[in-house]
């Protein structure tokens, strides 16, 4: 952060004489003041930069997880951990024991001055190593079999940055004998850095060889061969004559490594219990539903992680569990009650345990019992040197304010004019609160980081299954317990994976809006999206209710086209079911709710005046499914049976020409309701499409009201929807699905994971579904 001319000064009193009378000239005192100033603000504009760029990696990283894998903010995560040592470096050199040296001379008089940085190098350093500290705690770490994918380990570079950073600090300080405290300070932040990598690389290491882990696929799959898990209960169930649920399976919950396997050339074979603690899921299952659901997540996990694996016949070929999956959560009871929060919740919890093992650190940190508690007991040990080092700089700040701390950087001077040398002198650059204040908020932001790291461990459903199956036979303390069941009650909305949001978009926007979130979507080139609204209870039941329809009449799912007891419109009208694919079909029905949403509303209000609520959950449960599945066209084609581009070009397409259309509808006041909807539904009829996708949507939409009455009407489209959300849910894109769990879940991957449990992994004519995969609803008995 030298002047033009940069030197090191050697100075001796004896070789000299010194005159108390000489003194800087003016130019020479601006010139210094002007260089040195000028590069002081531009270090502070890198390190503001700096700052910004830590505070966007700690929260992003410790907050916004699963945003993380968005492509824009993937980029702006990436550009910010990618800059901010090289700036660090940059910002620490500036400051540095020889780097502040400054000499120029003007006429005959030469001002030469020695600058050290004083505190500013420590919270450069500190920034670093509090950001490193974070990264780590946010890194993903994978331990899979070798048909998952590839394994990540421990990111060993923030290691190796953590060196760099060291370096740039004692570097900087100059002798440590001199600046002991910040030695000590910086060496206890790396000391933790190490802590927390080498905790992770033994966590990683034990996780990839572990049959509970790394190897859990193979394991699972041939455990699932064994002749006590296929068979099949021997009580059978015909129509509505259903006995009792069968007894739950044996699936492996916890403890694998206590089993005995030989390696064999379908997978693993030989299984004998050693008694080293295997927990199946019989063993549990009378611990409460939601202990025991929880552990049926757990095992339901594990056989989702073989289908990611391509281990297929660990889902289909037990009978046992497939009978007990569909008899206990979704076909009717004898007294016709069900609940299908039950089997959301399941599902969702068994998502949740996939999101974290692919793309956290958290789940490897169980494959030993004591590294969860070390692992809380480091970032305990973080916390307590944040809240120390702050306490510490505090009293720094105030006991030598004006002498150490009210600048940033401070210079002695000497003037030599015609061999005379003027005394020292002093002068200050830079304010205090460039430093001190993002560093206090960094401190702040890394301390709940911490806390959120250690209650993940808290609240973590990884934690509640180790809790519920460790000891589980073994008496212990009232104290012990009272704390294992506060530890299972706990619950954080922050560790909530699924939020259970529906997006929602839709080709017939009366009211476009006009907010400036429109144009930067189109700026970042994002799809349409009206909104996410909460799943309402009835979608749930109305999906639940097609699943158990579709049991009991032995049908497996279509595309719709199998409609003779729900409309008579749909005969009436061949061409609401497109020959050109599944997303004709979703767009044409989509606008033909849409049609009917807009009637209903021009007709009774928005609230739907004098509907009773079994015609409300009919309305809501089409309204919602139709937009969401507008939603996929636009965000998630992949996920739909067509190729995803032909399906985005569609529905852009025709979201284009719905647009043009209705430019041209009257906004007048005095025009009624029902004569508003007319207009809107003629000029759709009539705008010049490349698609005929607008005009059979009207036209079904309007035919549904005719032959069907509005009140029918919206019963056929919500078993329409119904259906067809199960209809498009299995397939084969794993890699579509993992992306989608990534990103936070989406309903359709629920019920995609939902279905192969069911034993349904293809839909209706896709090539090499499998007799088990095509017959699950018919023949599951």
């Amino acid at each position: 952060m030298a002047g033009t001319n940069s030197t090191a000064i050697c100075y001796d009193a004896s070789l000299q004489q010194c005159s108390s009378s000489i003194s800087c000239s003016h130019e020479s005192m601006a010139a210094f003041r002007k260089a040195m100033g000028g590069a002081l603000w531009r270090v502070n504009t890198l390190v503001l930069v700096d700052a910004i760029l830590a505070g966007v990696i700690v929260g992003i990283g410790a907050y916004a997880q699963r945003y993380r894998h968005h492509p824009f903010t993937r980029f702006i995560y990436l550009g910010a951990t990618t800059l901010l040592l090289p700036i660090t470096s940059y910002v620490v050199s500036t400051i540095s024991t020889n780097s502040n040296d400054y000499i120029s001379s003007y006429e005959s008089a030469t001002l030469a001055a020695s600058c050290r940085g004083g505190f500013h190098y420590f919270t450069a350093v500190s920034w670093a190593f509090l950001v490193q500290i974070t990264m780590i705690n946010t890194s993903v770490i994978v331990a899979v079999d070798d048909r998952e994918g590839r394994n990540r380990g421990p990111p060993v570079q923030l290691l190796v940055q953590g060196l760099w950073t060291l370096y740039l600090g004692v570097s900087a300080m100059g002798p440590i004998t001199a600046n002991i405290w910040p030695f000590y300070l910086e060496l206890m932040l790396f000391a933790i850095i190490c802590a927390k990598i080498v905790l992770k690389y033994y966590a990683f290491e034990k996780a990839r060889r572990s049959l509970a882990f790394g190897r859990s696929p193979r394991l699972v799959s041939g455990y699932m061969e064994q002749p006590q898990v296929r068979r099949q209960p021997a009580e059978p169930w015909v129509g509505e004559n259903v006995p009792p649920p069968p007894p739950p399976p044996p699936l492996l919950v916890m403890g694998e490594d206590g089993i005995h396997v030989e390696n064999q050339p379908r997978g693993y074979a030989g299984f004998v219990n050693n008694g080293n603690g295997l927990v199946t899921l019989d063993m549990v299952w009378q611990q409460g539903n939601e202990r025991a659901d929880l552990c049926l997540s757990f095992a339901l996990f594990k056989l989702l992680r073989c289908r990611f694996a391509r281990y297929e016949n660990a889902n289909v070929t037990s009978m046992w569990t497939l009978n007990f999956f569909w008899r206990r959560f979704l076909l009717l009871s004898r007294e016709g009650n069900h609940d299908t929060r039950r089997v959301f919740r399941v599902i969702a919890d068994e998502l949740s345990f996939i999101q974290d093992y692919y793309f956290s650190s958290l789940p490897v940190s169980y494959s030993k019992s004591w590294l969860p508690i070390l692992s809380v007991s480091i970032s305990l040990l973080s916390i307590t040197y944040c809240i120390l080092a702050t306490v510490f700089i505090v009293r720094g700040l105030v006991s030598n304010w004006k002498s150490k701390y009210n600048h940033q950087l401070r210079c002695h001077f000497w003037c030599n004019d015609r061999h005379l040398i003027s005394n020292r002198q002093d002068k200050n650059f830079g304010f205090f609160v460039f430093d001190d204040i993002p560093l206090f908020l960094l401190l702040a932001l890394v301390v709940i980081a911490e806390f959120k790291y250690i209650a993940s461990y808290i609240c973590s459903n990884w934690t509640k299954v180790s809790l519920i199956c460790y000891n589980k036979d073994m008496p212990i303390c009232s104290i012990m317990t009272a704390c294992k069941n506060l530890l299972l009650q706990c619950k954080w909305g922050l560790m909530k994976h699924w939020d259970e949001k529906l997006g929602q978009s839709s080709i017939l926007v009366l009211h476009p809006r006009t907010t400036l979130l429109v144009p930067l979507r189109r700026l970042l080139g994002l799809p349409d999206l009206d909104r996410s609204v909460k799943m309402p209870e009835a979608v749930k039941v109305s999906i639940i209710d097609a699943l158990r329809r579709s049991s009991r009449d032995g049908h497996r799912f279509s595309n719709g086209v199998r409609f003779p007891r729900l409309s008579r419109a749909g005969g009436m009208f061949p061409r609401a079911f497109s020959s050109n694919g599944t997303s004709e079909t979703i767009l044409t029905w989509h606008i033909a709710t849409s049609i009917l949403e807009m009637r209903h509303q021009c007709r009774h209000g928005q609230g739907g005046q004098g509907s009773s609520t079994f015609d409300l959950n009919c309305r809501i449960t089409a309204t919602h499914l139709s937009r969401y599945c507008a939603y996929l066209m636009a965000w998630s084609p992949d996920l739909l049976p067509d190729d995803d581009e032909w399906s985005r070009s569609l529905y852009e397409t025709v979201k284009k020409d719905a647009k043009r259309a209705l430019a041209g509808h009257a906004a007048q006041g005095s025009l009624a309701p029902m004569a508003k909807f007319e207009q809107v539904a003629q000029l759709l009829l009539i705008v010049d499409s490349k698609y005929e996708v607008l005009k059979n949507g009207v036209r079904l939409g309007k035919q549904l009201v005719v032959v069907e009455g509005e009140e029918r009407a919206w019963v056929v489209l919500a078993e329409f929807w119904s259906e067809m959300i199960l209809y498009i849910a299995p397939s084969d894109n794993i890699r579509g699905h993992l992306k989608a769990i990534a990103r936070g879940g989406e309903l359709i991957t629920l019920l995609w994971a939902m279905l192969t449990h069911a034993g349904i992994v293809s839909r209706r004519g896709d090539a090499g579904g499998g007799a088990a995969a095509g017959e699950g609803t018919g023949s599951v008995r």
